[in-house]
Parts: C-alpha cells; sequence; structure tokens
C-alpha cells in the first residue's frame, strides 16, 4: 500500500469512528508506544542490534576487570550502587532480568528481612532513545564537522552519531585497550568505517585533534575513571585546546556540578550555555530526568 492508498485507508477508517471518540483515538496514535512496535525506526533498530551483540560480550554490569578505579568510586558511595549501561539495557530488559532474578532493584536494609531500600542505577553511556535525542534536537545539522567522543567506550555514541547524523568524522578517544579492540570490530562488522575512528590515547595527548574538533562530547567520563587531581589537569587541558569559537561542547552533568567536587572554576567567557527544548516525546522508555542531564555549551 502506497502513500495516497494509506491516506485514503486511514480517512475511511477515521470516518466510522464515534466522533466523540476521534480526539481519544488521535491522542493514542501521537502518544502511545505500541504503535512504536508495528513502525519500527531502521537507525534505532541498527543501535539495538548492536547492542543485542555487546551484551553477549560483555559481563552483565558491562565493567572490565581493569577499571579498577571505577570499581571502586562505586563501592565508596554512601548507597549501594551498580552499574547498569543504558545503551545495553532499557528499563524493560531490566524488569525481565530482575523478574529472572539475575538482577535486583533494591538492596536489603537487614538480611533475611524484608526491609530494603533501591539500589542507586548508574551508567557511563546514554541510552539509544537519549542518543537520538541528542543528534536530532540537541545538536544541529553536522554535515562537514568532526565530533570528538572522549571516553568512547562501547562506542555507542559514535554508532548513534553514524546513524542519526552527517558528520564527516566520528572520532572516540579511549584509554583501554579492550574497548578499543570491541568498537573497532563492532565498526567492521557494520561497515561503519567510513565515518568512524577509534584512538586509543588519553585525551591530554590530543592538543591538535581538540584545536580541530567541532563538537565535543563528554558523558561522565572523569568522574569515575580518575582520582580528582587527574580530572583537574584533563579539565585544564580541555579547556585550554578545545577553542574553536562556535564549537559545541555536550557534558553529563552540567559542567557546574562536574567542576563544583573539584573546586575548579572555569575561565571566564570560555563558553556560554544554551537552551535546549527538553519536552520532546521519544516513546515511554525515555526517562526525562536523564535528558535533563544533557547539556549544551558553545564556544565564545
Amino acid at each position: 500500500m502506497n502513500f495516497s492508498e494509506s491516506k485514503t485507508a486511514v480517512k475511511q477508517l477515521l470516518s466510522g469512528v464515534n466522533p466523540s471518540e476521534v480526539p481519544r483515538l488521535l491522542s493514542w496514535i501521537r502518544d502511545s508506544d505500541e504503535l512504536d512496535k508495528l513502525l519500527p525506526d531502521n537507525k534505532t533498530a541498527i543501535l539495538r542490534t548492536i547492542a543485542d551483540e555487546l551484551r553477549g560480550r560483555l559481563p552483565q554490569d558491562a565493567m572490565l576487570p581493569s577499571e579498577s578505579t571505577a570499581h571502586a568510586k562505586m563501592q565508596q558511595r554512601s548507597q549501594p550502587t551498580i552499574h547498569v549501561d543504558s545503551f545495553l539495557y532499557d528499563e524493560d530488559q531490566v524488569d525481565s532480568l530482575c523478574e529472572e532474578g539475575t538482577m535486583s532493584r533494591s538492596f536489603c536494609l537487614t538480611c533475611g528481612s524484608y526491609r530494603t531500600a533501591p539500589l542507586d542505577f548508574i551508567s557511563h553511556s546514554f541510552s539509544i532513545s537519549e542518543l537520538q535525542f541528542l543528534f536530532e534536537n540537541v545538536l544541529p545539522d553536522l554535515s562537514g564537522r568532526m565530533l570528538v567522543d572522549v571516553g568512547s567506550r562501547l562506542g555507542a555514541v559514535l554508532y548513534a552519531g553514524h546513524v542519526f547524523s552527517s558528520a564527516s568524522q566520528l572520532i572516540g578517544l579511549e584509554l583501554s585497550e579492550e574497548f578499543v579492540k570491541l568498537q573497532n570490530d563492532i565498526m567492521q562488522k557494520y561497515k561503519l568505517t567510513d565515518r568512524i575512528k577509534v584512538l586509543h590515547t588519553d585525551v591530554c595527548l590530543q592538543n591538535v585533534l581538540l584545536q580541530n574538533t567541532d563538537v565535543l562530547i563528554m558523558n561522565n567520563v572523569f568522574e569515575f575513571f580518575m582520582e580528582p587531581r587527574e580530572q583537574v589537569r584533563a579539565w585544564r587541558f580541555i579547556v585550554e585546546n578545545f577553542r574553536k569559537r562556535g564549537s559545541l561542547l555536550v557534558t553529563v552533568p552540567s559542567l557546574q556540578e562536574s567542576l563544583s567536587t573539584l573546586q575548579e572554576a572555569l575561565q571566564p567567557g570560555w563558553v556560554e550555555e544554551l537552551p535546549v527544548d527538553y519536552d520532546v516525546y521519544l516513546g515511554t522508555d525515555t526517562d526525562p530526568d536523564a535528558l535533563r542531564q544533557i547539556h549544551l555549551y558553545r564556544v565564545m
């Protein structure tokens, strides 16, 4: 059925609906996620396929034994915390794992009792809906621009940039050789090497790259993986080198929150925060609070 025939069929369907029920039906068509399963988005389908493969290649928490600093920092938090990678596991998948007993949302306050409290979940990746929001609602057209993701880990930002944007170059910077290999394997298998490249490097060695970067992505990139002194050094390097006027910086959480714990202050006039429209419907699996953690800045 082509577009014209489909339009006629929809009109005929609506003509047979009780007039008082038409607004309710149109509201359901606009807001319900039931149609998502009938109208699959090829772009998100690609990302879900990649996520499916990565789940089979990683431990459930998607963290490597070599990430000792991150493991230690999670154990030091005031409330028990587990890492659930949002790119790999959406809410439905987490619910299924909890039902199977392989994951839990709560911990016992008194062993053997029914007194429980919710666990803190953290993620070092954007979810698929957050990535769609980032590239389709936060960032402008990236045609001819270079995007750099600091701490690319599983490569989620790079894969999403390939399917959701026209960025000419998508470059990941990753310290873990294991994650670099994993990303390269995915890029080769899904034929994403035309615009994506992953460098096994420290961002603090990439002054020339930063000076030429148009969009810099930093998602929870330092807090769990570096000691405070190293974080300060990295932020100062970025502020000194990411200076191209009009370049865009995306951070999670905000710059103010990231730097406040380090007692660091931004250089006056380095960046300005740009408004982001968070009132976008992307399906019922989207977490509005998570979207509001995404902040956009422009280099002055």
